[in-house]
């Protein structure tokens, strides 16, 4: 059967969902929850404690689905011993969750407009609420003091188109400030690299970029971009500019239009929000992760029977202005396509598999489709993509805990060398997620990651259909589509969370980063997002051999802090705050970085790889918080 056959077909088989299927439900808001509501912790716990079925792997989740796994909890409770604390978190989320009503609702900041249409009574309804965000953050170590915030102010549009479509609109001004160090330049390639010759004579050439630290008053990994494209730096209006270290403005857009139908088997969305795919631990996936930046994008999430699922996703990524509006955006013009296919034995076992593509834009029907698999498909159009594949495995014993490992391809091959290679450009990660019977809610989570050099990474490369060297790396607008790590570096993390009465949330959490240096005269080949792997040699050049924490200086993080937030029973406000200290320092390899060599490693404390130690504390407020 042709290409054009089976899309013919796909499209009648949607209208005919979309005209015929019976209304299953009223209309009942099926736009999405953000990621960052604590919903999303209580519904993996329950998940974990046996009293829901298996939650589908694509988040963000509609609010009727929402709604109706709160639901399953409650009546699953009534069994299997809820708490009163948790039954009461439960109802105030399905409070906050469900369909506004008419009028102007002063508890939370909304004007709702509601009406019915034809003789089919189809309801419309239009909902405009309004929220403030303000955070501020201080950090302080022996000799420095700085300071960052966050404000943002917005209005939401939200509301149904009948009884299957609901669609949300986010319109959001911002004042940012988050200073940061200029640490050095770094090559692309490394140190010495000649431009070599692939499709151009000139397609394999090394870049001296600017490495910058972490923002200085988040912790280190933490810091999550809330503008969209660039922002306005106070100080120089002449220009757009890519990062607000001083006094700036920004805005952010999100959007979607969702339908869902049969029960909320299938979901159909096209958006620009915050994404997370896998069944591993929220927060945890290296494929698709919640810290990335949100992207346009048609998706569609099927769950036919209890034990598969098939999910499916094409959008487009955004550039990050490191060189200018004009030149960043020419270089980088890519979309992601992505499928996702999930196997579930009862409660008990979860596996998944994932096949994602980077690629420069164009109507590729092949990475479209998700009958197609990316990985085999790039083999009949030509290497000139990035291509992913995920593997995730996870058992639990309800009530008790859940255990899994996540293993993620950006590039591999079988070799003698497959410990110590750079083109094994892999991710792995383990962990272990329990419940804690003596609180509501409340739950410890271990889990270890490591990211190879280079993972995430790709060559940039002339493409027929580009005048140029065009970026395939795994990134959208700067910033990881996978996990929130970079290339070459490693994490154990271990957090403790708690949820003890209906308005009151904590955490505790510790982690040990470690990171290859993207900078100075000790740097680490692949360590940092925007490396390029030397397309020649990959098997015989010392250079391109690795040796964790041995072939070069790494900086390592030990980081401890807790979190509570506290929302007034009464009034429409949430108040949070963060504090803790991080202890920094570099080792560095006894013999010189990127020899190819193993070496032993010891603590260093240099002005170019100097010790700190800071603290850091951040309040904040949110007025009508955003759900």
């Amino acid at each position: 059967m042709s290409k054009k056959k089976s899309l013919f077909i796909c499209l009648c088989i949607f209208f005919c969902i979309v005209f015929f299927t019976p209304r299953l439900l009223n209309a009942q808001m099926h736009s999405s929850v953000s990621l960052d509501n604590q919903v999303y912790y209580i519904l993996e716990q329950a998940e974990i404690r046996g009293l829901i079925t298996p939650l589908p792997g694509t988040r963000p989740y509609t609010r009727s689905l929402i709604i109706r796994k709160i639901n399953e909890i409650l009546n699953a409770g009534e069994t299997k011993r809820l708490t009163d604390a948790e039954k009461a978190v439960l109802n105030l989320y399905i409070d906050n969750l469900s369909k506004p009503k008419a009028g102007i609702d002063w508890r939370n900041g909304n004007f709702g407009i509601q009406t019915i249409v034809g003789k089919k009574e189809v309801p419309l309804s239009l909902n405009i609420g309004v929220t403030a965000n303000i955070e501020g953050s201080i950090s302080v170590n022996s000799e420095n003091f700085y300071y960052g915030f966050d404000t943002w102010i917005g209005v939401t549009l939200n509301g149904d188109l009948g009884n299957y479509f609901s669609y949300d609109i986010k319109l959001r001004a911002g004042l940012i400030r988050a200073p940061r160090l200029e640490l050095g330049e770094y090559n692309t390639y490394y140190d010495g690299f000649v431009t070599s010759g692939g499709y151009n004579p000139d397609e394999f050439k090394n870049e001296k970029i600017m490495v910058y630290s972490e923002p200085l008053t988040d912790f280190p990994y933490a810091y999550r971009k809330k503008w969209d494209g660039s922002i306005f730096q106070f100080s120089d209006l002449s220009d757009f500019h890519d990062w607000p270290e001083d006094f700036a403005g920004g805005y952010s857009l999100p959007a979607e239009l969702t339908a869902s139908f049969l029960d909320d088997r299938l979901i159909l969305r096209l958006g620009r929000i915050t994404r997370e795919w896998g069944s591993t631990s929220f927060g945890s996936s290296l494929t698709l992760n919640q810290a990335a930046r949100p992207f346009i994008a048609f998706e569609a999430d099927f769950n036919p029977v209890s034990w598969f699922s098939i999910s499916t996703m094409t959008g487009g990524l955004e550039y990050f202005n490191r060189d200018g509006i004009k030149v960043s955006s020419a270089t980088f013009q890519n979309m992601f396509s992505v499928t996702m296919l999930q196997f579930r034995i009862k409660n008990y076992f979860f596996a998944e598999l994932i096949d994602g593509v980077v690629y420069p834009k164009r109507f590729e029907l092949g990475y479209i489709a998700p009958i197609v698999s990316n990985f085999f498909f790039q083999n009949n159009i030509g290497d000139f993509d990035n291509l992913a594949m995920t593997l995730s495995l996870r058992g639990q014993v309800p009530g008790i805990g859940s255990i899994w490992v996540s293993f993620f391809v950006d590039e591999m091959f079988l070799t003698e060398d497959l410990l110590t290679l750079d083109r094994q450009m892999i991710s792995l990660q383990a962990g272990m997620h329990l419940p804690l019977p003596f609180l509501s809610f409340t739950s410890l989570k271990v889990s270890y990651t490591r990211i190879n050099p280079y993972c995430y990474t790709h060559n940039r490369n002339f493409n027929p259909w580009y005048n140029g060297l065009m970026e395939t790396n795994y990134v959208n607008n700067g910033v990881n589509l996978g996990y929130y790590l970079p290339p070459n570096s490693d994490e154990l993390l271990v957090r403790f969370e708690t949820m003890p009465i209906k308005n009151i949330t904590a955490n505790l959490q510790y982690q040990m980063i470690r990171h290859g240096a993207d900078f100075g005269s000790s740097a680490v080949d692949g360590s940092n997002l925007y490396s390029e792997l030397d397309p020649h040699g990959r098997s015989t050049n010392p250079v391109l051999k690795r040796f964790f924490l041995r072939d070069g200086a790494y900086q390592w993080n030990h980081i401890i802090k807790a979190g509570v937030e506290w929302t007034l029973t009464k009034l429409p406000i949430s108040l949070f705050s963060e504090a803790g200290v991080v202890i920094t320092y570099f080792t560095n390899a006894d013999g010189p970085a990127n020899s190819g060599e193993y070496s032993e490693y010891s603590k260093i404390n240099t002005t170019e790889y100097p010790e700190s130690t800071y603290a850091i504390i951040k309040l904040g407020i949110r007025i009508f918080p955003e759900k």
